[in-house]
């Protein structure tokens, strides 16, 4: 151990460290100097200050955010700032309810009340050289509130070949504080923009649902799924053509009396259809305003995850008879 401590010290007390040590520690010192002449000096720093309402009735419901925030810039010494920086001095600014509160549902709050705030936790040399906002508001009702379904907004697209077959919330529906006029206004909410492609297996997202303001949603997020399905092209034939319109007692017959329709869907959504799940019409007022030996049908119904349906056939051949022949 001797030698070790020895060997220590005969290598820090030789002639080139000592000129080394001698070096660093004028090195430090002229460093202690030129930061403490650096913190003298007079800066401006903006700072941001959470600000939360205070002393909310329990029967009356904050529907702005809970916290907001004040970007207030102050000038003074470096020495100042780093207390304020690194200190709890400016951690938060609470804003009495009953004092700024009005009676139609909001309250503000100027920026010379909340420099008044500020500065009562300021040293006596700061000085606030901005604030932004100007003014800050809040907004609260008294328990008004109704549910409204949830829906998805942005950019979501699969890749080739791929579409989105189905999309499920949960919760798909969520319950919104505000005033009655806004209440009365506002029948769905949007989730934030949301930015996905190329993707061919289920895509669950979760996002914050996109805020409106003077109106507090609970809750404030959702998962969002979105399922999908390779694209086909199909048929599904025998499907009857209807007449409608038809006047008491009389038959349209359609020759053919069934037909064909094409269209894209996806392959687990075509496995489960059937023909009467499209709906093909052919309308007697039309064919007694234009008489002609064919008439046209039209598609009147279409489940739901179809695209680009279309009959194969438009006009076909008709005879109206009575029903008793």
């Amino acid at each position: 151990m001797k030698e070790i401590w020895q060997l220590v010290r005969n290598f820090l007390f030789s002639k080139a460290n000592k000129e080394l040590l001698i070096f660093l520690f004028f090195l430090g010192l002229s460093g202690i100097f030129w930061l403490n002449m650096a913190l003298n000096e007079t800066y401006e720093k903006e700072f941001a200050i959470p600000v939360s309402v205070v002393g909310i009735p329990k029967n009356a419901v904050l529907t702005s955010d809970e916290v907001d925030t004040v970007r207030m810039t102050i000038r003074d010494k470096g020495f100042t700032l780093l207390t304020y920086m690194y200190g709890d001095v400016l951690k938060k600014i609470s804003i009495s309810f009953k004092t700024y509160s009005k009676n139609n549902g909001t309250g503000s709050v100027s920026a010379q009340d909340l420099q008044k705030m500020v500065y009562q936790q300021l040293a006596s040399g700061s000085r606030i050289t901005s604030v932004k906002p100007e003014k800050l508001e809040f907004y609260y009702n008294y328990g008004a509130k109704k549910m409204v379904p949830v829906r998805w907004s942005g950019r979501v697209i699969p890749e080739e070949l791929y579409f989105i077959s189905s999309v499920h919330y949960s919760p798909d529906s969520v319950t919104i504080y505000a005033s009655e006029e806004k209440l009365d206004s506002i029948n769905m909410v949007y989730t934030e923009q949301l930015n996905y492609a190329n993707f061919r297996d289920t895509l669950i997202a979760n996002c914050e649902l996109s805020k409106i303001k003077g109106v507090k949603m609970v809750p404030d997020h959702v998962k969002v799924a979105f399922f999908t399905d390779v694209l086909t092209e199909e048929r599904i034939e025998g499907i009857p053509v209807e007449g409608i319109n038809m006047p008491p007692g009389m038959l349209l017959r359609t020759f053919p009396a069934k037909v064909t329709v094409s269209f894209v869907t996806g392959v687990s959504t075509f496995r489960n259809l059937k023909s009467d799940d499209f709906s093909v019409i052919a309308d007697y007022n039309e064919i007694k305003k234009d008489p002609s030996e064919k008439c046209h049908i039209y598609l009147k119904k279409v489940p739901g995850g179809i695209s680009r349906a279309r009959l194969e056939t438009t006009l076909v051949d008709y005879l109206i008879e009575s029903e008793t022949e």
